[in-house]
């Protein structure tokens, strides 16, 4: 007698159903401007919940990432005028709840960025600890437990603004950025498995910093938006494969702008939300399909602001 057929979805989990945009800069007139501490929820079909007023210190400039298979975690970032950077971080549930601050390990900084790598955790990495000459190129590891780790000093261009995003299911990549000599990059950093950031590789397409990247049908990624210089932002994408080679520049749809987030949704979809073409900010957002197509704006929900940062949990 055969054996029954079990389906092969029988006890599987989809990793990466929702996402969650937290934090940013605002800028209201009449009323207060400056870091927040509020998070918009991503749910698995794409749309973006109302604010939630969040925990921890009010903060722009940080690093987002998921971890563990089924968290996040925000890390670092810039929460007052005059300050370096921060070096604190606050975990995200698998229910989206974003935990209190817990003091960091490693240097205060801000304009970095982070990806999930190596199926379970995440990296910090670059960013700026004030200055021109603040620029970094270092790392941080965080474990599968939501540890994150001292600085390991990394390899590479220095740089801030720079964006990040898993591909290829187990690896992350690191992309664009401005150096301290004020150059806009179009350099890329991949990290293995095992965390390792390797040596730059010359990019392709434009030049710019300041835009976001997200993973997006289960093993690919996309760096999309940001600014190249005069005369202002753009609206393009950059496709990752899943062996870590960038495409070359594909005109975008939807609003230009820079300073905004990305993440993972829907198991393989992607999001890009808020941000700024220079004044004002918005809370538009822009979905990926699970082929790379960046679908047309959709007017957001939520107090619009830039440089909040996004993660994927659940």
């Amino acid at each position: 007698m055969p054996l029954p057929i079990i389906p092969a979805t029988s006890g599987s989990t989809v990793k990466n159903q929702e996402g969650i945009f937290g934090f940013g800069w605002i800028a209201a007139s009449p009323g207060p401007s400056g870091p927040t501490a509020m998070t918009n929820l991503v749910s698995n079909a794409g749309v973006v919940s109302t604010d939630v007023t969040g925990v921890g210190t009010g903060r722009a400039y940080a690093g987002a990432c998921e971890y563990g298979d089924d968290k996040g975690i925000f890390g670092f970032g810039y929460s007052s005028s005059g300050q370096p950077g921060v070096s604190m971080t606050n975990l995200v549930s698998n229910t989206g709840v974003v935990s209190t601050d817990v003091t960091g390990v490693g240097t205060d900084r801000h304009a970095l960025a982070a990806c999930g790598y190596g199926e379970d955790k995440g990296i910090f990495g670059y960013g700026s600890t004030g200055g021109a000459s603040g620029y970094v190129s270092m790392s941080n590891l965080v474990s599968n437990a939501g540890v994150v780790s001292t600085d390991v000093t990394g390899v590479g261009t220095a740089r801030d603004y720079p964006a990040a995003c898993t591909y290829g299911e187990d690896k992350g990549i690191f992309g664009y950025g401005r150096d301290a000599g004020d150059s806009y990059l179009s350099a890329t950093n991949l990290v293995t498995n095992g965390g390792v950031i390797g040596t730059d590789v010359t990019g392709v397409g434009t030049a710019r910093y300041t835009l976001a990247a997200c993973g997006y049908g289960e093993d690919k990624g996309i760096f999309g938006y940001g600014y190249p210089g005069p005369p202002g932002y753009v609206s393009m994408t950059n496709l990752v494969t899943n062996a870590g080679v960038v495409g070359t520049d594909v005109t975008g749809v939807g609003l230009d702008r820079g300073a905004l987030a990305a993440c993972t949704y829907g198991g393989d979809k992607g999001i890009f939300g808020f941000g700024t073409g220079g004044s004002p900010n918005t809370a538009v957002t822009n979905l990926v399909s699970n082929t790379g197509v960046v679908a047309t704006d959709t007017t957001g929900v939520g107090t619009a602001r830039q440089d909040p940062r996004g993660c994927s949990f659940n």
